[in-house]
């Protein structure tokens, strides 16, 4: 019985890294629409939404069924409850994700970014994109030096933004109010998609030490 419980636990670990991966391809093709203007493309993203949500309830209702007939302690009590909190991240890059697509589905066929933005939101996506991708392997590994690592690139993400925002605020922008407005709203879904990425490498930390890193 106990060793059917153990497997049960790795296979939640297990679909916590395919749906981190699956959010990440969403952010990448989000953000393929989002440059290329591309309608199929958005329109994947924002139809592939509930797909993703069906798989993290499924997650979320093993981990507390675990919860209420196994009566955990210590670290598999720990990985149960950051199994829960990371499946809240996970929905929210997902939703952000398609925040992103819906952007780009609303000003086609003209692109929602200027020429002059292209560098810093791409930047701002490769970035995301990569820290996705370290809390899938953080998670997998339980990896505490890449958990760490993880806050620099948030770091850089950071500064993107204040990048991004210091083009749009001076005198010479040119692209029109919403434009800014659109901009400002991606460079904020993009910064979240990291904060989240974040998050989940801290509950990592957290099951594998017991204490939670202070933000």
């Amino acid at each position: 019985m106990r060793d059917q419980y153990y497997e049960q636990l790795d296979h939640i670990v297990d679909e916590l890294v395919l749906i981190t991966d699956r959010v990440r391809t969403a952010v990448a093709d989000a953000t393929t629409a989002l440059l290329e203007t591309d309608l199929p493309t958005a329109e994947r993203v924002i139809g592939g939404e509930s797909d993703i949500e069906e798989s993290i309830d499924e997650v979320e209702e093993r981990a507390l069924v675990l919860l209420a007939t196994q009566q955990p302690v210590a670290g598999d009590l720990r990985q149960l409850v950051s199994t829960l909190r990371m499946v809240a991240d996970l929905q929210r890059m997902s939703a952000l994700a398609v925040h992103v697509s819906k952007i780009a589905r609303r000003r086609m066929p003209v692109s929602a970014v200027p020429e002059p933005v292209r560098p810093l939101i791409r930047d701002m996506a490769n970035v995301a994109h990569s820290m996705i991708g370290s809390a899938a392997r953080i998670v997998s590994e339980r990896d505490l030096d890449a958990a760490a690592a993880l806050e620099f690139e948030d770091d850089e993400m950071d500064r993107l933004r204040q990048e991004l925002f210091r083009v749009l605020l001076e005198g010479t922008w040119e692209h029109g109010v919403d434009t800014a407005i659109d901009l400002a709203l991606l460079g904020r879904y993009y910064e979240r998609m990291g904060d989240h990425a974040v998050n989940m490498a801290r509950r990592v930390v957290y099951l594998v030490t017991g204490e939670l890193p202070v933000a």
